[in-house]
């Protein structure tokens, strides 16, 4: 995939947002591509958009739905640091980046990362994708593109989870457009560099696994819940430090390790502690 070029000296961010979608929109396939290195906001803006009010919550807020209660949930928040090692970069062997999930608006998401990661899913895995848009990973080898559960030989698949300012829990199974939310403004939007969130097919909401993708914000481009990813795709973390070292990361570098470094208690129904 080419670069995407800005068309005229005043170019429109929404119809340049539309180019660079529909180049990519169908996110649940990691695709290789061109780079370029784009502009982004602190990790303590990062930090700041999160929108969890930990001190204040009394238990978990509310329940998940029946229908996913029995998967990796996380109730709570939680850290996790990926070491990569990154090749042909003379001025960088490795980084370590760290990343804090939200499981307050996203327990379903956030739930079936952390027991990935627990399972060391990701260990030794190769970025896949990194366009200068978007660095994505978590494509297996072989045929399936996510996560094969042990327990049933099948891709474990999780719903789409947004999560809407006002509401008391997440909208599950479609997006905020789909919804007639068109104003909707999302507690975890794509407003920093760094931002994480899951991946799936374009024409299935709940086909997301085991693919994740990082944000490469620009700020003209993807205005915080004023783009056609806030509401479309479940965001569930932010890279809160070493996150401007995403930007050089090349397809092909190597996730050396994944490590849950706090909140793992969090997690309810962890399936990695069960056979497989």
């Amino acid at each position: 995939m080419g670069q995407v070029t800005k068309p005229g000296p005043k170019p429109d961010p929404v119809n340049e947002l539309s180019l660079r979608f529909n180049q990519w929109a169908n996110i649940g396939t990691a695709r290789k591509s061109s780079r370029s290195r784009p502009r982004g906001i602190s990790s303590e803006g990062a930090l700041r958009f999160c929108s969890v009010e930990e001190d204040m919550v009394n238990g978990f807020p509310y329940e998940v739905p029946e229908e996913y209660r029995n998967m990796p949930l996380l109730k709570g928040r939680a850290a996790v640091d990926m070491k990569v090692k990154i090749k042909d970069n003379p001025n960088l062997e490795e980084c370590v980046f760290h990343i804090v999930l939200d499981g307050y608006n996203a327990p379903v998401t956030a739930g079936n990362f952390v027991d990935l990661v627990e399972r060391h899913f990701y260990d030794g895995m190769e970025i896949q994708r990194a366009d200068g848009f978007v660095v994505q990973t978590g494509d297996p080898e072989g045929p399936a593109e996510g996560f094969i559960d042990p327990s049933t030989e099948k891709t474990r698949t999780i719903p789409l989870e947004i999560m809407v300012n006002g509401e008391k829990e997440p909208f599950y199974g479609a997006t905020l457009e789909e919804l007639g939310l068109y104003k909707a403004q999302t507690k975890l939007p794509f407003n920093a560099f760094g931002t994480m969130a899951m991946a799936r097919d374009e024409f299935e909401n709940n086909s997301g696994s085991s693919q994740i993708f990082w944000l490469l914000k620009e700020s003209e481009l993807t205005p915080s819940n004023a783009n056609i990813l806030d509401g479309r795709y479940a965001v569930f973390g932010y890279v809160t430090e070493n996150e401007d070292f995403l930007a050089d990361l090349k397809v092909g570098d190597v996730i050396e390790s994944m490590q849950v470094v706090s909140g793992l208690d969090n997690l309810v129904n962890p399936s990695y502690k069960i056979a497989g």
